[in-house]
């Protein structure tokens, strides 16, 4: 009986097969990163839409109006809190009366109904944050948020990925900073404090008992 395959075709059969193996990795490789590396999944860096076009940089970063006069509830709540309408209507009952860009402020004033704002900084209902802990400890608004103050639009500054969130509990050293420069832009050891990280990171972590937490139950609760 004569033979089907001729000799070459085994070593097209192995080279298809390495081919393969080769091509399915590398398409696995690139799931894997699309799925837990990358911005597109973790959307950092990604401006959220939102009802008003609400600028940090104008309000922070022109203006200079501090972190804790919206996020009223940083340092002693769970959550920094979105400001009402109220402290919106503080200085826009005086200024930009009649933006039609500040219409919906307006008509949420009138009404008593909250603003449907759209959460950037949006933890998975797993995930167990407390502001207030980390504000205490001397975790400043940009360790996390990044500089506000240069956002034309807010969005999401870190990648919020449990190993991002690790590196400072391991480390806690590296990121801790004076608690009366907690939301201060732009923050800079050398310049504020006179001194080197180096050297103030282990002193801050002594003087405000920072442990170096890192068991499940931490953030999972």
């Amino acid at each position: 009986m004569a033979q089907i395959f001729k000799p070459s075709a085994n070593s097209l059969a192995r080279t298809s097969l390495i081919i393969t193996v080769l091509a399915l990795g590398g398409l696995l490789g690139a799931l894997y990163e699309l799925g837990a590396d990358s911005t597109y999944a973790t959307r950092q860096g990604d401006a959220r839409e939102q009802p008003i076009p609400f600028s940090h940089a104008h309000h922070v970063g022109s203006m200079g109006i501090e972190c804790r006069y919206c996020h009223t509830g940083v340092e002693n709540s769970q959550h920094a809190m979105v400001p009402p309408t109220k402290t919106c209507m503080n200085c826009h009952s005086q200024i930009w009366i009649n933006s039609s860009t500040l219409e919906p402020v307006r008509e949420s004033y009138r009404t008593n109904e909250s603003i449907k704002w759209t959460k950037v900084h949006d933890l998975p209902d797993f995930v167990y944050f407390n502001h207030s802990i980390h504000v205490k400890k001397g975790v400043g608004c940009e360790t996390c948020h990044g500089r506000v103050d240069k956002m034309a639009l807010m969005y999401q500054n870190a990648t919020l990925e449990m190993r991002w969130c690790l590196e400072c509990h391991r480390n806690p050293e590296n990121f801790v900073r004076p608690r009366q420069f907690i939301t201060k832009m732009g923050y800079d050891p050398e310049t504020d404090m006179k001194t080197s990280q180096a050297e103030l990171g282990p002193k801050l972590v002594k003087e405000y008992n920072i442990q170096k937490l890192e068991t499940c139950w931490t953030c999972h609760r």
